[in-house]
């Protein structure tokens, strides 16, 4: 059975420095894993922010089953180093039926339903990146933990 990767996010890639590097690694990740990214609408930042929560979480929900399994990054999440990473993205294959649905939040964050939903909540680090950079950066730590499952040599 094939690996599916779902990254879900509020809003597109806008700057072209980083869709080239999400694209990189979607090209990378191939040789593991099929690698979907799925963009909902993101809400306007002058609403309030529980609404544009409530909105962007909606959305965001309409793509998960009941049967992926759901991590979410969040600030509050779990922080591990690439090793862990390693085999826990092994087992939530595993506990997924071979599907992963990673959940990034838009500037205002996760609304608490869509962090209900989820069965982890990651912490990429305790430093603040743009949504759009931390698809980058999942997109590569996902890639570096294939390799280590693998047995293949990475950059320490």
């Amino acid at each position: 059975m094939a690996l599916i990767m779902t990254i879900l996010v509020p809003g597109r890639t806008r700057e072209p420095w980083l869709k080239a590097g999400v694209a990189e690694y979607v090209k990378r990740l191939k040789r593991y894993c099929q690698v979907e990214l799925i963009t909902v609408q993101d809400v306007s930042e002058q609403r309030p922010a529980e609404q544009v929560l409530a909105l962007e979480g909606k959305a965001l929900l309409q793509h998960i089953r009941p049967q992926h399994y759901v991590v979410a990054l969040d600030l509050n999440g779990r922080q591990v180093d690439s090793p862990q990473l390693a085999l826990d993205l092994n087992h939530w294959f595993e506990a997924g039926g071979s599907h992963v649905v990673f959940v990034i939040g838009g500037a205002c964050g996760l609304h608490g339903h869509v962090l209900e939903r989820a069965q982890q909540r990651l912490c990429l680090s305790k430093l603040t990146w743009t949504h759009q950079m931390a698809r980058l950066l999942l997109l590569e730590q996902c890639y570096r933990a294939f390799r280590i499952m693998n047995n293949e040599p990475y950059h320490k």
